[in-house]
């Protein structure tokens, strides 16, 4: 099996200074990527502001014979992140006591943080005609009913991957997303408590294929932790086509069954797949002028 290295490269790692991205560092780091190791280090609420997590992972580099430089930018700034190239904020709330300000600073870390930095970085991976992007996405998606906030910018992430897959594909950028699972901070454990089967450590191995030239695919979904890698999609079922103009309500009714069966399901790659899986019943332009 060939070893996947990362010499030459360069990666910039945010909310490295701990947890999950401190495990994607060190993994990318041991196999000859350079690293920015880039944390805030404040709380897990998002409150204060402290070098030492993010100076400690790059020591711990360095003494394992790798390469990296400390960053605390707020990557929920625009200008942060431009420095950071020349986190993680979760505030648990259910709904409705879920307010404005609690959605604002989920949607500023997870969304605009994720965006800010693909953007400073866009640039000089298009001159390259060379890039990798790991966006760091959540299960939460799902649905988490006690973290409205949390779940909901970690879904629009989702959506930010997808379109800078499609915008990237002519530079050849590839940008996908992972779902890690494992036992951290966020989670209210320490290093110390983490059991071999909920490290962090199990998780940054997608990461770094994810990051590594020979990853095959963009704009895809991917779980890892636990032991356990597997692919996450958004598909569309064949659904119900009405034979005739106006549907009603009793129609849809009618063929809940079909609507909802997921037999032949289409798993389009953008957009304008979707549409086209979605409208394929419908008669060209020029066949219906034709008849």
């Amino acid at each position: 099996m060939d070893t996947h290295r990362f010499d030459g490269r360069v990666a910039i790692v945010t909310g490295a200074a701990r947890g999950i991205g401190r495990a994607h560092a060190r993994l990318l780091a041991d196999r000859g990527c350079r690293l920015v190791v880039n944390d805030l280090g404040g709380s897990v609420g998002g409150a204060g502001s402290d070098s030492e997590p993010a100076s400690a992972v790059v020591r711990e580099i360095a003494e394992s014979g790798g390469t990296a430089i400390a960053d605390t930018n707020d990557v929920a700034s625009a200008a942060g992140v431009q420095a950071l190239v020349d986190a993680a904020i979760v505030r648990w709330a259910g709904f409705p006591e879920a307010d404005n300000e609690n959605l604002a600073r989920h949607l500023a870390v997870h969304v605009g943080g994720s965006f800010n930095t693909a953007r400073a970085a866009w640039p000089h991976m298009v001159e390259r005609g060379y890039g990798r992007v790991v966006m760091t996405t959540s299960t939460g998606m799902f649905g988490l009913p006690n973290n409205i906030s949390y779940a909901a910018a970690k879904a629009g992430a989702i959506g930010l991957t997808r379109s800078l897959a499609t915008a990237g594909a002519a530079h050849g950028i590839k940008v996908n997303a992972i779902a890690p699972g494992a036992l951290t901070r966020m989670a209210g454990v320490t290093d110390a408590d983490d059991s071999a089967h909920m490290s962090p450590d199990l998780v940054a191995p997608m990461v770094a294929f994810l990051a590594h030239e020979a990853c095959p695919v963009s704009g895809e979904i991917y779980a890892a932790g636990f032991g356990r890698f597997a692919r996450i999609f958004i598909a569309s079922t064949p659904g119900y086509v009405h034979p005739g103009s106006d549907p009603t309500i009793e129609d849809v009714a009618g063929n809940w069954d079909q609507i909802n069966d997921k037999h032949g399901y289409s798993v389009p790659s953008d957009l304008g797949e979707w549409s086209a899986f979605f409208m394929a019943h419908l008669v060209p332009n020029n066949a219906r002028s034709s008849s």
